[in-house]
């Protein structure tokens, strides 16, 4: 879907004689019963927080989340370990794509597409947030796949993607289709993957410490071609695979006769098809029975490149004590009803009480989920 059509808020779908609150309607209650979810499970609204995409968890319990039309915002809560009564209060707006943030030494970062953003000792100042200071804009200004995922690793460094610029190209190894650390004051930066299209969510095991990651295949090659990827890291600078070949098996009609697919590293799990796999997480709780712990829950945001929508729905990998992927299965859906959407998932984030927070820059929306048993 396009960002001009994901800015058409204020109207109502229908979809099986039930009004749908589109983006930007925050008074119309969301169909949250619609949502299908394993035995034990239920889902709720946690707050209404337009176009949000990003999510990332400040030292003091406050949840800060991106988004897609320029703003930041702040939510906090009446209770200990992200519960009770929410409020959103926007800390920063006017910016470009702020759709990636992450949390370090009192600071929230925030990435504007080309520049990194970091505000200062931010939870003391909600309610009056300083200007943020530059921490780079070295990377590119391509709107296409600009938008960035950041988050910082085992290793104290922020990590950040930069997408190709375009569906399918050969562009600058060293500045695209890439996934890169830095020092949090914005020096030594360096290339940590290569050959990734447009990953939007990334995660370490909390076994081994390995970077996980999801990419988005190419479009234009048909509904059931080629499939989304989650992918896994397990040396610095491995390649794998764009443009010249897609989910570890499927060369590029027009870049394929450059590179076999045996050069590059396959996908731990081939996802949906189309479905734009976008935030990931491993699960690191322990209010969901014990079989979810250290496994990777993924927001689908969800198709516009095939015939049929796919997608629009939380997805769950299941890795077996290797850590190998083993399965892949739906674990929340109901946003999509036939081919009306009312929701589309982008980030997905463990609370300190174990819950699940998933984003919903569609509805505007973070909801919870929870094991009730």
């Amino acid at each position: 879907m396009s960002d001009a059509c994901r800015r058409v808020v204020g109207s109502i779908l229908l979809a099986g004689g039930l009004a749908f609150a589109n983006a930007g309607d925050t008074q119309t209650a969301l169909p949250l019963d619609r949502i299908k979810l394993p035995p034990g499970f239920a889902i709720e609204l946690v707050a209404r927080v337009p176009s949000a995409r990003g999510m990332t968890w400040g030292d003091n319990g406050t949840l800060f989340v991106g988004s897609s039309e320029g703003r930041v915002s702040a939510v906090t809560f009446a209770g200990r370990n992200g519960e009770g009564q929410a409020t959103v209060q926007p800390i920063a707006s006017g910016l470009r794509d702020p759709a990636g943030v992450a949390f370090r030494g009192g600071a929230l970062y925030v990435s504007a597409v080309s520049r990194i953003l970091r505000f200062d000792d931010i939870e003391r100042r909600l309610q009056s947030p300083p200007p943020p200071v530059v921490v780079t804009d070295r990377f590119p200004t391509d709107g296409s796949h600009g938008r960035k995922f950041i988050a910082f690793g085992p290793d104290g460094k922020l990590y950040v993607p930069v997408g190709a610029p375009c569906n399918i190209c050969e562009p600058d190894p060293n500045r695209h289709a890439n996934l890169q650390r830095m020092n949090p004051d914005g020096s030594q930066v360096e290339i940590v993957a290569r050959g990734i299209r447009n990953t939007v969510g990334f995660d370490w095991d909390p076994r081994t410490k390995d970077l996980w990651f999801t990419d988005n295949g190419r479009d234009m090659l048909g509904d059931d071609v080629p499939p989304d990827e989650l992918n896994h890291v397990t040396a610095i600078g491995q390649h794998f695979g764009y443009p010249y070949c897609h989910a570890g098996t499927i060369p590029d009609p027009e870049f394929g006769q450059r590179h076999a697919c045996r050069e590059f590293v396959p996908p731990a799990q081939a996802l949906g098809p189309h479905v734009a796999a976008l935030g990931m997480r491993f699960y690191t709780g322990t209010q969901f029975p014990a079989a979810y712990r250290n496994q990777i829950f993924i927001a689908e945001h969800g198709s516009w490149n095939r015939s049929r929508k796919i997608g629009y729905r939380v997805t769950l990998v299941r890795l077996d004590a290797t850590g190998k992927a083993v399965g892949y299965e739906p674990f929340a859906e109901g946003w999509l009803q036939g081919e009306s959407v009312w929701g589309r998932p982008a980030d997905v984030l463990v609370a300190p009480d174990g819950s699940l927070l998933v984003s919903d820059d569609y509805a505007g929306a973070v909801y919870r989920i929870r094991y009730r048993g």
